[in-house]
């Protein structure tokens, strides 16, 4: 079973800054991680690979530091990596992201599975799983909370819902998302960080995976951010003190007066 993963790498959410002119995120020289849901679709990869057999492939689309998370990914027993990476994808939003990768999963070819995590913490749109599905023409499945049987040309998974999961079959080749809820991912072995150590990432550019070039990064982007700014102060607000039985008196006296309770 030849199988996908997408994972994407991230700023440190403490060191998140911000391109004034174009309203993107500055990714370049920012401390960054895996998206920490890409870390459940790793895990459930090597799982499905060490049940099966066949491999895992890692992908990312990103600057050339990107290549550190396909390093780290290697280290957790992935066993080829690509970083799909050129100055053309610079500003994508999710629909031209999905359109690189999509590009980059068909140059790769002879998969069965793409798995990605649900989210990612940056944007937290979950758009580029579905969109990058729909480009590639095949099904997709969200929130999988647990992959119960594959089978030749099909698999039955569960999809976690509000009150409970849904159990669904779908045809393969096909691309899931996962949930935290699934597994729990390893640590990278002292053999896989050896490996990784003197990896040398392959890279794709937009030529390599025969991507038009007006269809990719700002230019390629149907949406764009116009405007970034603060939440508002939400009006004022009071800090109340004393023992506690005072302080629910007091709660209760105000929430009455705004005819709140």
């Amino acid at each position: 079973m030849n199988i996908i993963v997408l994972v994407k790498q991230v700023p440190d959410t403490s060191e998140v800054k911000i391109n004034r002119e174009t309203n993107t995120l500055i990714r370049d020289g920012v401390p960054s991680i895996i998206n920490p849901f890409d870390m459940f679709a790793i895990e459930e990869a090597l799982r499905l690979r060490e049940k099966h057999g066949g491999k895992v492939t890692a992908v990312t689309m990103g600057p050339p530091q990107a290549a550190d998370s396909l390093k780290e990914a290697v280290a957790m027993g992935v066993d080829d990596v690509v970083l799909v990476s050129d100055r053309a994808f610079a500003g994508a939003d999710t629909w031209a992201t999905s359109y690189a990768l999509a590009k980059a999963i068909t140059k790769i070819g002879g998969f069965d599975l793409v798995i990605a995590g649900k989210q990612a913490i940056d944007g937290d749109t979950a758009q580029v799983g579905p969109e990058t599905a729909e480009m590639l023409g095949i099904p997709f499945v969200a929130y999988i909370k647990k992959i119960e049987t594959v089978e030749a040309g099909s698999m039955t998974v569960e999809r976690m819902m509000d009150d409970g999961y849904d159990l669904v079959q779908t045809s393969l080749p096909a691309l899931i998302t996962v949930v935290k809820e699934i597994n729990q991912p390893r640590l990278p072995s002292l053999k896989g960080k050896m490996k990784a150590k003197g990896l040398k990432v392959p890279t794709m550019n937009a030529k390599d995976i025969g991507a038009d070039e007006n269809l990719t990064g700002l230019k390629g982007s149907p949406t764009k951010v116009v405007r970034i700014f603060p939440p508002a102060p939400r009006g004022q607000r009071e800090v109340l003190s004393g023992p506690l039985d005072q302080q629910v008196a007091q709660v209760t006296k105000k929430l009455k007066e705004q005819s709140l309770i």
